[in-house]
């Protein structure tokens, strides 16, 4: 089905729906190099015009990327509400955007609607909407996850704490999780990204963080970023692992570009679910997506990189995710080109995830060849500390020295949470508390008072 709209003298004609969210596209440069992005801002303007007379049932019966040869394609389909769809069943794509922005439409109407929601559809009604509209929708949409402690709650942002090492030394990589720590960061889990895969070393990280979690009973969760296949065999060898990570992409071709498949994740989630190491819930899936892959990979089949983003958090709510995350600058300026493009970026990706239940965060993040710096990044984390995000990340120094990117750091999370007056996970604040790291407001304690625990540690860790 074509689509058509005038403007002036002129009539811009859309040979299909995939062509038609391509061009309502805000401009970004991995459409760009795609070749589907609209060749003026006339043409996005009148894409945006019909796109928002389309009836949401269109996204129900023209697939993007054809039902018999994708798999996410089927999945989507497939998992369908009709029941849940009912509610806005009616509603054009400009309707929507209207229905959302409602005073009258609350968490309990947005929770309603989320099973009959498609991906097609949320990244559709994005594509109408100002940075505002992604930022007040998405603070209407809270998604509550739990394994050790309770990530998501309104009022509440959590942080992943990341001590990667270029070497993977573990000594290192404890100080500079004991580092997070005394910052009161670490409550959505302490998460590594090993610099090597071999199954000895992740396991050894894993012995490790969960040695400090048990002495000092902390209540949060840990999870070393490997290939799911080495996850599922650290399980079989008996590795405490508690989240079981994945990179994941919006198609089948993507997802197979990173050696997975459906079938391959739920034999992950099982196993996870296997060990019953949850004691508050048991979502224990960790995703990590990002705009471009798809394009990347050769395998966005003409569709635009955030409807293909989009498509990945479909892939992720099928499996109860504690956490997902969008790292939303680091695959480069190829796909989102500067400061503007990450921080839009950013804001579509943790919208669009909280509308179909998924538990969004976001590494707020920038390479160090984009049209970026920090001042982008401090931009960006206010906004999503706004609008609801779950988690971000804390790194020494915003400096990641193993994957050598620029993203938010520990006194990042302190002024976000100072200046929104956000908390953290209520299990995790209560055990700072009990440390003497922070007071009952969640304020951090002085160095003096913060002193026995950073003896003892120094004395686990074997340093003098």
């Amino acid at each position: 089905m074509s689509y058509t709209e005038t403007i002036g003298s002129r009539t811009y004609r859309f040979a299909d729906l995939k062509t038609l969210l391509a061009k309502a596209s805000p401009q970004r440069s991995g459409d760009q190099l795609a070749g589907v992005a609209a060749a003026s801002e006339e043409e996005r303007v009148a894409a945006k015009m019909a796109l928002a007379q389309v009836p949401l049932r269109t996204f129900l019966n023209e697939a993007l990327i054809p039902y018999e040869s994708d798999e996410v394609t089927r999945l989507v389909i497939d998992d369908h509400s009709p029941q849940a769809f009912a509610e806005i069943s009616h509603l054009t794509v400009g309707d929507f955007r209207n229905w959302l922005l409602s005073s009258t439409t609350d968490a309990d109407a947005l929770t309603r609607i989320t099973a009959g929601l498609t991906p097609e559809m949320v990244a559709a009604v994005s594509k109408l909407m100002r940075n505002q509209d992604l930022i007040a929708a998405a603070r209407k949409r809270p998604v509550i996850t739990r394994f050790r402690n309770t990530v998501g709650l309104p009022g509440h942002m959590s942080v992943r704490l990341q001590p990667n090492h270029p070497t993977d030394d573990v000594k290192g990589i404890a100080a500079s999780m004991l580092d997070g720590l005394m910052y009161g960061c670490g409550d959505a889990m302490i998460g590594i990204n090993p610099a090597s895969d071999n199954l000895a070393a992740i396991t050894k990280l894993l012995l490790m963080i969960d040695d400090f979690r048990q002495r000092y009973q902390v209540p949060t969760q840990s999870c070393v970023l490997t290939h799911v296949t080495n996850t599922i065999a650290a399980i079989e060898k008996g590795a405490p692992v508690d989240l079981v990570f994945q990179s994941i992409a919006g198609t089948e071709k993507a997802n197979a570009g990173f050696g997975i498949s459906l079938a391959l994740l739920q034999e992950a989630y099982e196993a996870g679910l296997s060990l019953k190491r949850g004691t508050v819930g048991n979502n224990l899936m960790y995703f990590e997506t990002g705009q471009g892959s798809a394009l990347s990979a050769d395998a966005h089949f003409g569709v635009d990189q955030q409807t293909c983003e989009v498509r990945a958090y479909a892939v992720a709510r099928k499996f109860n995710p504690f956490l997902v995350n969008t790292v939303v600058g680091f695959i480069g300026p190829e796909y989102l080109y500067d400061g503007k493009q990450i921080t839009r970026a950013g804001l579509e990706d943790h919208f669009c995830g909280k509308l179909l239940g998924v538990p969004m965060g976001c590494d707020i993040c920038y390479t160090n060849h984009a049209e970026a710096d920090q001042d982008d990044m401090d931009n960006l984390l206010t906004l999503l500390g706004v609008a609801g995000i779950n988690f971000i990340m804390g790194i020494p120094g915003a400096d990641d020295v193993m994957l050598n990117y620029q993203s938010t750091s520990f006194h990042d999370a302190l002024y976000v949470r100072d200046v929104l007056g956000l908390r953290r996970a209520p299990e995790f604040e209560e055990w700072l508390e009990s440390m003497q790291i922070t007071d009952t407001r969640g304020a951090l304690l002085s160095a003096s008072t913060q002193q026995p625990l950073l003896e003892g540690a120094r004395d686990w860790m074997g340093i003098a």
